[in-house]
């Protein structure tokens, strides 16, 4: 799985505004229901489910990344996000840094393996401190999405 398969350039913030955990997934849910691709009347499931998961463990897995993410027994396809914080957002990161790059996704709950292979696709593609640091570059979505897109990896395969 692809994460540029999951986004378009309207699924792209490049200068999130919120500066805090919670205010940040909030920033990003509401951005997926102004592009009408979160139903107005799942927004506050989806906030709800967001943060009893980020409440089991924080979603900031270092080097800057987090990747909020919860499951939905309304959805039919997985919906996402990505959002870039240039100060950077403390999200209570296993290594206590600042998160500048968040990938938001909401699964159907029926896709369970879908949700574990999109997250391994995720942390193997944010693993690459050269994606981080052309994503801190891109000055356009249309540069965010084709960096997730063109990205090559270490064994050859390109499954993020």
């Amino acid at each position: 799985m692809k994460l540029s398969n999951l986004l378009s350039a309207d699924q792209i913030i490049l200068d999130l505004k919120a500066e805090g955990h919670g205010s940040v997934i909030v920033e990003l849910v509401d951005h997926l229901v102004d592009t009408s691709l979160l139903p107005a009347s799942l927004r506050d499931e989806s906030l709800a489910a967001l943060k009893a998961r980020e409440d089991q463990v924080s979603t900031g897995i270092g080097s800057g990344v987090a990747i909020p993410h919860a499951f939905s027994d309304e959805l039919d396809e997985v919906v996402a996000v990505f959002g870039r914080s240039i100060t950077g957002i403390d999200f209570e990161a296993i290594d206590n840094a600042p998160v500048h790059f968040i990938i938001l996704f909401l699964v159907p709950r029926k896709q369970y393996q879908l949700h574990l292979r999109t997250l391994a696709a995720i942390a193997k593609l944010f693993a690459n401190s050269e994606v981080r640091r052309q994503l801190a570059a891109a000055a356009t979505r249309d540069e965010v999405l084709a960096i997730l897109e063109a990205r090559p990896y270490r064994n050859g395969t390109n499954d993020a």
